[in-house]
């Protein structure tokens, strides 16, 4: 407690004495203060000098000044690096520099005393009045006030130490742009001004919840200047700003905690560093030191840290940050912190804005230069784990170059080189590489391997490398992985390594072989190509490892080596070069690829996936590019072929959807269909007998927009044998649809949607433009040369019109079954299309003399005239035939319905005299008088329709029953005049009202105990004991 209290006193004895002295200096400066000067400052610099610039100033002519840059000086070296001031330098030090070692140790004992005070309690921040201080450091330079200044400057230290608050920020800033200009003539301002830059570091206070938001526009603005205080032309002073930029991002709390304050949040500097646009004027501050290494290092250390956010790494790109960055790669550095800490920022620019702008920037030859030396310099002599990642890395950025075609990969040799290392392992052609390079087998060697090949296929793409790609035996040193691993060892790449090489190999060759077409011969690729594939359909105990992106779904197996040696065979023959052709179907490619599809198919039938349905396309490509106008070819595709066609045309529609390629292999089918069956007779009649056309016809009724035309333009060409037309007829469709329906319904659909104006039965409107599209219409009259086609005829090949008028024309328009009379209707435009489509011709070729004001000579313009009017007339007639068709047909629907009229007034007719009966009988039911009425003339009808005439010796039985007042015609009755009445009951006894539960006594209704009913539907037969 006692040395407590001792450690107390000295403490309220140090701030007396600092007291007096501020009281001292205040009151000797006052009457030297001028007036205060409004606005807040940014500090710049020029070489030695330092400019002031408001706030109001755009920030791009602040911006320019920075960009400018500073004479060399002597190397600065990192904190830590530095050595100590030899005595002789001490001794000779300036007033200043004394007057600032004194500083230090006022600041340093302050520090000291107000720690022993404050360790472990809150403490009160007193006030403090910036304003004043700031007068005082606007004053002019002179010894004895430069000593006041700095006991002023160490008391704000000491005042701040805990951070600053966000409502004092401004005027500190201030404070330290005065000390900004002061340093270019006083270095004694250099250790305040690092202090406070120090204490800048340190997380922000705020006293309200809302500081944060309401002093948004002062902070950002506040921590702007750091990076326009990068012109004061003192190394010590960048550095920490570069340490105070960084440490936003791993801000260390201080030891005590200010009373009524509290820090903001952890990322609200780095907020306000990207508002304010800190990290654009930090890369434009690259120029100023440029032959300093030390601050070189810690201004990439700082935009490394602010490039791990996208609103920075935008700002950076606007201020050219690539290409300031990389074109200094090859830049002195012994530490190798440079290129390391550069080539990330390079990365994080990369990922966080454009890529093609940042590509944009480093396409120069500055840049390609730089990165081409250090990439080198890294092959050649790294051999650290770490020069090998970070040669790869900057392969990767080589690659992104080179994707730009406007980039100068070539004239810079950088192409050269790449070519030259990507082909050194396979080929042995002597260079430079051969001597000082050798690949080691390990992981990074083999990244560095892959990377090459892709490079290899990015530079393919420029037309001018291709050359270079021929020099270097870039065909040759591919087609040394198509080919099984034969030899693994410990000395070379392993099974998983070689076969991603492998693969990773024969995808560039699909890339660069098509361009090198002669190399490609001269390796005889076509012999290489259907060697390996024979290998990947045999029972070799070969096991793919699938892991690499190429290899994906050939673990287990070889599909992946044969879906990229198609991808290869593919490309190559789609050159349609006759000797590249002729030298892979003399080889039986035909016969082979046959073979492939019916493993693919069989593979297929267990399980589906997009790599076998992308087997199968390519195969079924290369089979119709190559059996294409070639009858000899098309023969051995022959009947096999149709064979493996018919189960892919059955295919089931809803697989169309699937996303894993059904329906490209439904449109590689039907090509094949069309190039490789087509024109051979056999194959046709085969293609035929297997209901082929039915199966075409299925896939139309569909009404797919992206399959119709395909379609129909093979079942036109199929019209060329006389068979077909029978088997088009046959056809049904859903709810017994007919050929000639469908086409009819396609014709509709498509009218439709070309907007051609017709009414809503179908008629023609215009009878001078039947067939005439809105896209026509707008289009209007183009005068064109005799060699280019009007819009007229190209409307012909892009729709379905022509084909399904050549379609119907082929079958005939007679006898069509199953058409309504809508359809015929329509059939009437089809059957006259190729009319108005001359007629529309003609009516272009009128319309493009009138447009470009030409008259013909008279006979022209008079047959001209004929034209026009005779196309008219077609389209009027047509009109007529369609009105006639429309009132035939409803007139015959109206003598149809008449019919149905007629049957239902007969059905009601029935129905009103069932009801007249039902009446009638009501009626004699309930009014006794009716009955006996309706009794008597029964009867006398009954009468009326006896014959007249009788026999004389007739013997005449009565039917009627005596007192029976009923109108219903009685059953037989026969009177037994031999039985006894007491055995029979009365001549009643066999009705049903003899048989009632009922018991009445007397007369014919008594009923007889002896009588048994064996069968209540036989009512004569009964049993009498």
């Amino acid at each position: 407690m006692r040395g407590q209290g001792r450690r107390a006193g000295r403490a309220r004895a140090l701030r007396g004495a600092l007291s007096a002295a501020w009281e001292c200096a205040f009151l000797a400066g006052q009457r030297l203060f001028r007036a205060s000067v409004g606005g807040f400052p940014r500090c710049h610099g020029d070489g030695a000098r330092l400019v002031l610039v408001p706030l109001g100033l755009p920030r791009a002519a602040a911006m320019s000044s920075l960009a400018r840059p500073e004479p060399a000086r002597p190397l600065a070296l990192a904190p830590g690096l530095a050595p100590s001031r030899s005595p002789s330098w001490a001794a000779s030090r300036s007033p200043s520099r004394r007057a600032g070692a004194d500083w230090r140790r006022d600041s340093s004992a302050a520090r000291a005393a107000g720690a022993e005070v404050g360790a472990g309690q809150d403490i009160q921040l007193q006030s403090l009045d910036l304003n004043r201080i700031i007068k005082l450091l606007e004053e002019s330079n002179s010894n004895n006030l430069e000593e006041k200044q700095l006991q002023i400057l160490q008391k704000v230290v000491t005042h701040f130490e805990n951070g600053l608050p966000l409502k004092d920020l401004a005027e500190i800033f201030k404070i330290l742009n005065l000390c900004a200009e002061k340093i270019q003539d006083r270095e004694a301002f250099i250790e305040p001004t690092c202090e406070i830059l120090k204490i800048c570091g340190l997380p922000f206070l705020k006293n309200k919840l809302s500081d944060e938001i309401n002093y948004t526009k002062t902070v950002s603005e506040s921590i702007a200047q750091l990076g326009y205080l990068m012109r004061v032309p003192s190394s010590q002073v960048r550095i920490q700003i570069c340490k105070c930029i960084i440490s936003f991002y791993d801000a260390k709390p201080p030891r005590k905690q200010l009373s009524g304050y509290q820090r903001t949040v952890a990322n609200y500097k780095i907020q306000m560093a990207e508002l304010g646009g800190l990290a654009e004027t930090l890369v434009l501050s690259l120029a100023l030191v440029e032959n300093q290494l030390a601050e070189k290092l810690w201004v990439l250390k700082a935009l490394q840290h602010l490039s791990s956010s996208g609103v920075n790494c935008k700002l950076m790109m606007k201020a050219q940050a690539a290409s300031r960055i990389c074109s200094h790669l090859n830049d002195v550095d012994p530490s190798g912190q440079l290129l390391f800490r550069s080539s990330e920022i390079l990365w994080n620019l990369l990922e966080n804005t454009p890529q093609e702008e940042i590509v944009n920037q480093l396409s120069n030859l500055e840049c390609i230069y730089a990165l081409k030396e250090v990439f080198m310099n890294l092959l050649m002599h790294g051999f650290r784990h770490y020069d090998r990642q970070l040669r790869n890395d900057l392969l990767v950025i080589a690659t992104l170059i080179a994707e730009n075609l406007e980039a100068p990969m070539i004239e810079s040799g950088f192409t050269k080189q790449l070519i030259l290392l990507a082909t050194f392992s396979e080929v042995k052609i002597y260079n430079h590489l051969s001597r000082g390079f050798k690949f080691t087998y390990s992981y990074e060697d083999f990244e560095m391997k892959k990377l090459l090949f892709n490079i290899v296929a990015v530079l393919a793409k420029d037309l001018c490398a291709v050359q270079l790609l021929s020099e270097g035996k870039v065909i040759l040193a591919l087609f040394y992985y198509v080919k099984p691993n034969e030899k693994p060892g410990v000395h070379d790449w392993s099974a998983a390594q070689y076969e991603e090489l492998q693969l990773h190999a024969i995808a560039t060759l699909a890339s660069v072989a098509p361009l090198l077409i002669d190399d490609y011969m001269t390796c005889q690729g076509n012999t290489r190509l259907l060697m390996f594939l024979e290998w990947c359909v045999g029972q070799d105990p070969f096991f793919g490892q699938g892991n690499s992106f190429h290899g994906t779904g050939g673990r287990g197996n070889k599909l992946s080596q044969m879906r990229y040696s198609l991808r290869v065979l593919r490309p190559v023959v789609s050159l349609c070069d006759n000797a590249v052709n002729l030298d892979l179907c003399d080889q039986g490619a035909i016969s082979q690829l046959l073979d492939l599809l019916k493993y693919a198919a069989n593979i297929s039938k267990e399980k589906e996936d997009a790599i076998i349905l992308e087997i199968q396309t390519d195969i079924l490509l290369i089979l119709s590019i190559v059996c294409e106008n070639d009858l000899h070819r098309k023969e051995l595709f022959g009947c096999e072929g149709v064979d493996i066609l018919i189960p892919l045309l059955k295919m089931d529609p809803k697989k169309f959807y699937s996303g894993l390629g059904h329906n490209r292999l439904l449109f590689s089918t039907l090509d094949c269909l069309w190039c490789c069956v087509m024109g051979c007779y056999i194959a046709e009649d085969y293609f035929l007998e297997k209901e082929g056309i039915f199966l075409l016809l299925d896939l139309l009724a569909l009404k797919q927009k992206n399959m119709c035309n395909l379609i129909l333009g093979i079942l036109v060409e199929f019209c060329d044998n006389h068979k077909t037309a029978s088997h088009i007829n046959t056809w049904r469709g859903h709810k017994d649809q007919t050929a000639a329906s469908l086409l009819i319904q396609l014709w509709r659909q498509e009218e439709k949607e070309l907007g051609v104006k017709q009414d809503s039965n179908g008629k023609i409107i215009d009878p001078k433009k039947p067939l005439v599209t809105s896209f026509q219409k707008q289009q209007g009259v183009m005068p064109m040369s005799a060699n280019c086609p009007s819009i007229a005829i190209l409307e012909v090949s892009e729709n379905m019109r022509a084909k399904i008028y050549s379609l119907l024309y082929k079958i005939g328009f007679e006898n069509l079954p199953g058409l309504s009379a809508k359809d015929f209707v329509t059939l009437a435009i089809i059957r006259r299309y190729l009319d108005f489509k001359v007629g529309e011709v003609w009516n272009e070729v009128l319309a493009e003399l009138k447009e470009e004001e030409f008259r013909p000579v008279t006979p022209d313009q008079e047959a001209l005239k004929v034209i026009s009017e005779v196309t008219e007339s077609v389209g009027k007639m047509v009109a007529a035939l369609q009105t006639e068709m429309l009132e035939s047909h409803q007139h015959q629907e109206l003598q149809e319905e008449e019919k149905i009229y007629t049957k239902i007034q007969a059905i009601h007719k029935q129905k009103e005299m069932v009801n007249k009966s039902w009446e009638n009988f009501l009626t004699r039911t309930s009014n006794y008088e009716a009955l006996k009425k309706a009794k008597r003339l029964q009867e006398k009808s009954v009468e009326a329709s006896r014959s007249k005439s009788r026999s004389q010796n007739a013997t005449t039985h009565s039917t009627e029953v005596k007192g029976l007042n009923t109108t219903v015609a009685s059953g037989r009755l026969v009177t037994v005049e031999s039985t006894p009445s007491q055995l029979t009951g009365g001549p009643l006894a066999d009705t049903d009202l003899s048989l009632g539960k009922i018991s009445v006594r007397g007369g014919a209704l008594k009923k007889i105990k002896g009588v048994k009913v064996l069968d209540p539907f036989k009512k004569d037969s009964v049993s009498i004991k």
